[in-house]
């Protein structure tokens, strides 16, 4: 059968979608989940996994990430990262500062790095360190921050260390990171090994949010600079050893890739029935360019966007129903009450089908928050 557009949609809708499974076993099969801090009802790392995990609630991932082998760090974003994917990404050498924000700078003044080696033996006695404790010790002032404004310094130089992996997350407290040291990490010894290790990382990108068309293939990998800056020369060589590994074709002039042990046209890939309220950095709506070209119409991500010029709302999350994005939700809860407004493409669906899937998923994210919420 020749492939189509619904075929490519359905497949990337499905194989995102899987059975729901264990946190562990979710976080292997996605590969990477990405962070983000804003609660709008809930941080969009629980709101990606609570689609994919069996009784998942809101905050599971923090709660729990002591005791899975787990690590937070950048790969294409930040976010989690099994450990093995997270030990490819090691020895990291930063970008230069013309390119990264300020903690992902190379370039440490002699001071700076004096004052590095310091609170890394401060940690390494401690066993582990909260922020606040290493400012009360150090005292290191105030810094400009990437975003204009400023912040602690300490917290600063515990993000670069972080990043240049000295540190590592050991646990949060109250959503603030606490840090533990980090064993040194020791480089590919040869070209072969380290061509390995970044086509090993852009698998597990391309596995995430395949199928992908051309551009967004070559942007996805681009991104691998954050998590392997120092293989950031590596980009066109990398893209061109994935179009080698990956099953593509052309539908209406675009080129798609997709992993070789997959076949898009195959009817093991089942749509449900059922609605679902998804974050704006779920896999299946992350790529905005494969969103409108499987959708029709432009979702945005607003929640830094002046209110006055906000179409969709502050966090407004995705409306999937049979296979379409037909719509979004604005959703917030409050002293144990969920509130939400929609908006629709086009008019909302009169199929009384529609009305009870709707409910039903708000009564699942009513649970979900509900069980995640300190007040219960």
């Amino acid at each position: 059968m020749p492939l189509t557009l619904e075929n490519l949609r359905r497949y990337g809708i499905a194989r995102s979608l899987f059975k729901p499974t264990t946190l562990g076993r979710a976080i292997k099969k996605l590969g990477f989940v990405q962070a983000d801090p804003i609660r709008a009802p809930a941080r969009a790392q629980d709101l990606t996994l609570r689609h994919r995990v069996l009784g998942y609630c809101a905050g599971d991932l923090e709660r729990l990430y002591p005791t899975l082998k787990l690590e937070e760090d950048f790969f294409i974003n930040y976010g989690f990262v099994p450990r093995a994917l997270h030990d490819l990404m090691h020895p990291r050498v930063p970008l230069g500062r013309k390119t990264a924000a300020l903690w992902m700078t190379s370039n440490w003044t002699a001071a700076r790095a004096r004052q590095a080696e310091a609170l890394l033996a401060f940690i390494r006695e401690r066993g582990v360190a909260h922020p606040r404790e290493v400012d009360a010790h150090f005292a290191h002032g105030k810094a400009a921050n990437w975003f204009g404004g400023s912040s602690n310094a300490s917290t600063q130089l515990l993000d670069a260390m972080h990043y240049r992996g000295m540190l590592r997350v050991a646990r949060r407290v109250g959503g603030t990171r606490v840090y533990a040291a980090r064993a040194a990490a020791t480089a590919p010894a040869t070209a072969a090994q380290r061509h390995a290790a970044i086509d090993e990382l852009a698998d597990v990108a391309i596995r995430k949010y395949a199928p992908l068309p051309a551009p967004s293939l070559g942007f996805l990998l681009s991104r691998l600079r954050y998590g392997v800056p120092q293989w950031a020369a590596d980009r066109s060589a990398t893209v061109a050893r994935a179009k080698q590994r990956l099953k593509s074709a052309r539908l209406d002039g675009i080129e798609w890739y997709w992993p070789a042990e997959d076949s898009p046209q195959s009817a093991r890939w089942q749509i449900d029935d059922a609605v679902r309220l998804l974050t704006p950095f779920d896999p299946i709506v992350w790529d905005r360019r494969r969103f409108e070209m499987f959708w029709g119409w432009a979702y945005r991500f607003e929640a830094y966007t002046p209110a006055p010029k906000r179409k969709l709302g502050y966090y407004a999350l995705p409306l999937l129903w049979q296979g379409e994005v037909i719509g979004w939700g604005n959703v917030a809860w409050a002293g144990g009450s969920l509130r939400a407004t929609f908006g629709y493409v086009g008019r909302a669906p009169r199929d009384g089908a529609f009305r009870t899937a709707l409910e039903s998923e708000l009564e699942r994210l009513r649970v979900f928050l509900k069980k995640g919420d300190p007040a219960y």
